[in-house]
């Protein structure tokens, strides 16, 4: 069986859409609320939780949605379609109206803001179930581990590509030719329009290149076949009435697997959420050096991704979650220990980022494989929806309450507090036992092929 790289690259156009996105979104508007609307960090992290919040609603909504639409574009490929036309207008709006409230600030621009934010948060909404969805569609269950390694390369790639305009037009030695005034005399506002511009150009390109390459509808039936000829692939069981049901052990494995997703975003996100702010208030250091950092991060996880999902299929899922769950705990605890006294961002920094996107990597790219691994064809979003929905609780949760404790015990608490939680969750992937993959027995370089 062989997965179709070329496929799998252009489905993952959607999910590097989104991540250039959010990778934005984390990165710019906890300074566009604590700086040009001037929120204290709880306010702040309240409403950087809004999408979250929407998300836990909108996500499961919206993945079993698609599972039952039926169209001549296919079951995802319209929500995909107007989600990012709806997002891409909205979200250039968002610095227009915190540009103008930091030269005036009058309430009209701040509830229009308010507004505009929590629209683009829907529209955002709508789409990323579907477009996560579309991949497991689209390839046997075997295979979606290495499918979801080129995903999350893609959804990399997206990330990559916002850091690196973020770093080369925002530099410190730019950041004046954007500089709308100073927070107490010293933290630079920025003007953020060129950002945003640049992030929904990459939107549209994606997205475009998608919808004209790929025949969701096809490609769909070509998979159900598959799953139709290997039934012993299957999870569920069939009740007395005929309906599919997981059985009590599988829906163990499933609730411990969906409680260390939240464990690894509460930890996680508290970092990618509150980064930025961190290295300004501990270190000085400005947008250019957080972005940097987190390139450097990006850039390891692109690297591993493929090498991730090949080691998934030698030796399981859920070890290669275990692994990387242990080494992102660690990473988090000395990054607190090289970070808490230093004053400028140092070589050792970046290597250890390079290590947190590569513990990331082996987590994410064999998380939601497990979650679908359970499932069967038909209930592929539903699931999906399920993956997010414990993803995004956390991610509700710990914006707010990591911005709670920067503000009231210390803005050191930060990679501590990340630590906790990702090794919770090295605790309960111990007792996840199923929807593993079946392990691989090839030898030699036959072992590291992914055939076209």
């Amino acid at each position: 069986m062989k997965l179709n790289k070329k496929t799998t690259v252009l489905v993952g156009l959607a999910f590097l859409s989104i991540c250039a996105f959010w990778q934005m979104y984390d990165s710019l508007v906890p300074l566009i609320l604590t700086n040009h609307f001037r929120l204290d960090e709880t306010w702040s992290g309240a409403i950087m939780a809004a999408d979250n919040v929407l998300a836990l609603f909108l996500l499961p909504l919206f993945g079993s949605f698609s599972d039952r639409v039926n169209t001549r574009l296919g079951k995802r490929m319209p929500f995909i379609l107007l989600g990012t036309a709806g997002a891409c207008i909205l979200m250039n709006l968002l610095p227009w109206l915190a540009n103008h409230y930091y030269a005036q600030p009058t309430p009209g621009y701040q509830i229009a803001f308010i507004v505009v934010l929590g629209l683009l948060l829907i529209a955002m909404g709508t789409y990323r179930s579907p477009a996560v969805a579309l991949m497991p569609d689209v390839t046997p269950k075997p295979l979606r581990s290495k499918g979801n390694a080129v995903i999350n390369l893609m959804g990399a790639i997206g990330g990559l590509l916002y850091l690196g305009a973020a770093a080369l037009l925002y530099s410190k030695a730019r950041e004046p030719q954007y500089t709308l005034g100073y927070v107490d005399g010293k933290t630079p506002v920025l003007d953020y329009r060129l950002l945003f511009g640049v992030v929904s150009g990459i939107m549209v390109v994606s997205v475009a290149i998608l919808a004209l390459t790929i025949r969701e509808n096809r490609l769909s039936r070509k998979n159900e076949e598959y799953e139709a000829a290997h039934p012993e692939e299957n999870y569920a069981a069939v009740d007395s009435q005929g309906k599919e049901v997981l059985p009590k052990p599988v829906k163990r494995s499933l609730g411990f697997l969906l409680v260390s997703i939240a464990l690894w975003y509460i930890g996680y996100n508290g970092v990618t959420t509150w980064f930025t702010t961190y290295i300004s208030r501990v270190m000085g250091e400005g947008i250019g050096g957080a972005s940097t950092c987190l390139l450097v991060a990006t850039g390891g996880a692109i690297v591993s991704y493929i090498p991730i999902g090949m080691v998934a299929s030698r030796i399981g899922r859920r070890k290669t979650i275990l692994a990387g769950a242990a080494l992102l705990a660690a990473c988090f605890f000395v990054g607190f220990l090289v970070t808490a006294n230093a004053t400028a961002i140092t070589p050792p920094m970046y290597l250890l980022f390079v290590l947190v996107g590569f513990a990331w990597a082996a987590i994410n790219v064999n998380s939601l494989p497990m979650v679908v691994e359970m499932c069967q064809g038909s209930q592929v979003g539903k699931f999906t929806g399920y993956y997010y929905t414990f993803s995004m609780a956390a991610q509700v949760v710990t914006p707010i309450v990591a911005g709670w404790l920067l503000k009231n015990v210390s803005y050191k608490v930060l990679f501590p507090y990340a630590a906790f939680f990702v090794a919770c969750s090295f605790v309960t992937m111990l007792f996840v036992r199923h929807g593993d993959n079946r392990v691989e027995a090839k030898r030699g370089l036959e072992a590291y092929d992914l055939p076209d």
